[in-house]
């Protein structure tokens, strides 16, 4: 009989620490998808943000800058660059 208590006590005692084994490894594999996922958002906000600093995302966005020609693209570019002088007066503004 105490053969059968041996045994089931080591059953026990291994069905407890194969769930805490499993669960570590389910925390850690958790954290880590968390970690990657993290890491992708942060690198494609570098991504975004370089892109604002260059102009590339204002040339991306307006697709149909075809269409406007001679003198309406001239004036559209004024009205960007006067745009982006008011963003950059407002944001020398904030900083003082």
């Amino acid at each position: 009989m105490s053969e059968y208590r041996d045994s089931s006590s080591n059953n026990f005692l291994s069905l407890i620490s194969g769930a805490f084994i499993g669960a570590a490894g389910l925390a850690w594999w958790l954290i880590s998808e968390a970690d990657k996922r993290k890491e992708e958002k942060k690198q494609k906000a570098m991504m975004y943000s370089s892109r604002i600093q260059d102009g590339s995302e204002a040339i991306d966005t307006n697709e149909n800058i075809k269409d406007i020609e001679g003198d309406k693209l001239e004036q559209k570019v004024e009205e960007l660059n006067s745009a982006i002088a008011d963003v950059r007066r407002q944001l020398e503004e904030l900083g003082q």
